[in-house]
């Protein structure tokens, strides 16, 4: 492994990664701090708006935030000339951080290890994402259980791990 691949690649693509993930940082500390509070704040709402609304708007800051990460990678294979003039370094962006790989652009040879960096780095934040989701889910039904038959197997299944 030279030093120039160090040097280069690794080291930008370890940047850019990190960029991405004070961006999702910013944006999962709003998206969670917003989520508990509106989960309160909602408590006497019907039961299947008290889990459409929350989640439809994670859903939507999520995908927000996926989409500013990939205009940074786009940015800077730009900037890099890492992409085939006239190639279109946001749909190469796109493609390398959801993992998709159609191939139809090859990236310059001196960045070719951006390609698998920015999808390690959509990997990542699409874990960390689907953790949100989660955690807003069960904070909304945390905050105000929801009642009659799903309620009712909760209750049954308590019981039945008590009883063991």
């Amino acid at each position: 492994m030279g030093s120039d691949l160090i040097k280069g690649e690794v080291l930008v693509g370890f940047a850019i990664s990190l960029t991405n993930i004070a961006i999702h940082a910013v944006m999962m500390a709003v998206l969670v701090s917003t989520a508990h509070r509106a989960s309160h704040l909602t408590r006497s709402a019907h039961p299947k708006l008290r889990l459409i609304v929350p989640m439809w708007a994670t859903v939507s800051v999520l995908m927000l935030a996926h989409l500013i990460e990939v205009l940074v990678w786009g940015a800077t294979y730009e900037l890099l000339g890492a992409v085939p003039h006239g190639a279109d370094s946001f749909y190469f962006a796109f493609v390398n951080y959801t993992t998709l790989g159609y191939g139809d652009i090859i990236p310059a040879s001196r960045w070719r290890l951006l390609g698998p960096l920015t999808a390690m780095n959509g990997v990542l934040l699409f874990g960390w994402s689907t953790a949100v989701m989660y955690d807003t889910l069960r904070t909304i039904v945390t905050v105000s259980p929801i009642s009659g038959e799903a309620a009712a197997v909760g209750v049954a299944k308590q019981n039945q791990i008590q009883a063991n």
